[in-house]
């Protein structure tokens, strides 16, 4: 985190789909996706990305990765005291890069090769890159598995035989085989049961202490970035809303979308009172968003300059670090979480960072 250059730095990213209609299928418009997103992430670094579904988290990281090839903007990657836009890169150029970024999905289920034994899939990103010998392959493979929590003698057991959690450890495993340097984590505990939710998370962790990993932690749900996130964006209809530390996003959020996610988390003891506004409707529709302000319909703070001004993403005067695309941002206050909430977060996340360094 002290260094100068960041590990990857993305600007301006747009992914616009064409929608297309007619005998001859011409292009009538397009789904904003991503509409000009930039952020950068720093070695070691973990910075959740957070929204509801359907605001393009996904899309975004799939084209940072190279899923999707982005209509505009750069995505650069620091590798060697050399830097690489994967943007302009091709299919050939791009394949000795990928390996230093890699991808978590969403669903463990169906991210599997049902056909393929755990020890193949582990071992796939080995062979595509031509990595290793097949003996090699199998150790490395079965040593991965051993560093997620799972039994080596599974090896030769096949996808259907494992639990969802068990399942997503496997992923991690095949994530960790090319040893990478920045993962991308597209919500990587919401196909899982409550109760072995921690237990993912943790255990991503404890390998970024081991093995110094960068993460893009992607999340509908508060909590789970407040978990494992050193730094929070708010993503809103393809684009980025507030951007701040994870202790200014949930104490004093400067949107008001921030404000109502905040107020989706339940607080454990009923003698809180909480004042948050829930939001009506839903996401609007990317193709046709709304003007001014893609916000307003749902704000509850809009006036009418926020159906004809179009905010971008500014630094705060009384923060340079937070970043808020709201045209009210300095003129009112919004409620983060109770403060009775905020003293249990921080004596998890200091009874966390002891068990860690016992666990080192």
């Amino acid at each position: 985190m002290a260094e100068t250059q960041p590990l990857l730095a993305v600007s301006d990213l747009k992914m616009h789909f064409p929608i297309r209609k007619g005998i001859l299928y011409r292009v009538v418009g397009y789904v904003r996706a991503v509409d000009g997103v930039s952020f950068h992430l720093h070695r070691g670094e973990t910075v959740g990305l957070v929204g509801e579904s359907g605001c393009g988290k996904t899309t975004l990281a799939r084209a940072v990765i190279r899923l999707y090839k982005p209509t505009e903007g750069k995505i650069h990657l620091t590798r060697d005291d050399k830097t690489y836009d994967l943007a302009e890169l091709n299919r050939r150029q791009l394949k000795p890069l990928r390996r230093h970024i890699q991808y978590i999905f969403q669903d463990p289920y169906s991210s599997l090769n049902a056909r393929m034994t755990v020890q193949r899939v582990v071992a796939e990103p080995l062979i595509v890159n031509g990595v290793g010998s097949p003996q090699s392959r199998r150790e490395r493979a079965a040593e991965l598995l051993k560093r997620v929590g799972l039994d080596e003698s599974m090896v030769n057991r096949f996808p259907n035989e494992f639990s969802g959690g068990q399942r997503q450890r496997i992923v991690v495993a095949r994530a960790l085989a090319l040893n990478p340097e920045i993962i991308l984590c597209d919500e990587p505990v919401s196909a899982l049961d409550v109760s072995i939710r921690a237990e993912v998370l943790n255990l991503l962790r404890k390998l970024q202490q081991e093995f110094g990993l960068s993460y893009l932690v992607i999340a509908h749900d508060m909590s789970v970035v407040d978990y494992v996130s050193e730094r929070i964006m708010v993503m809103y209809l393809g684009r980025i809303v507030e951007e701040g530390s994870r202790e200014t996003i949930y104490t004093r959020p400067r949107h008001p979308y921030t404000e109502a996610l905040l107020s989706s988390i339940p607080v454990a003891d009923p003698k809180v009172r909480r004042r948050g506004k829930p939001l009506g409707g839903g996401v609007p529709d990317p193709s046709n968003p709304p003007k001014g302000c893609h916000f307003h319909p749902r704000c509850p703070y809009a006036i009418e300059e926020c159906r004809e001004v179009d905010p971008r993403l500014e630094p705060t005067e009384e923060d340079p670090e937070v970043k808020v695309a709201c045209i009210r941002a300095e003129d009112i206050e919004l409620e983060g979480i109770p403060e009775a909430h905020a003293k249990r977060r921080r004596e998890m996340r200091e009874l966390r960072t002891r068990e860690a360094t016992d666990a080192r």
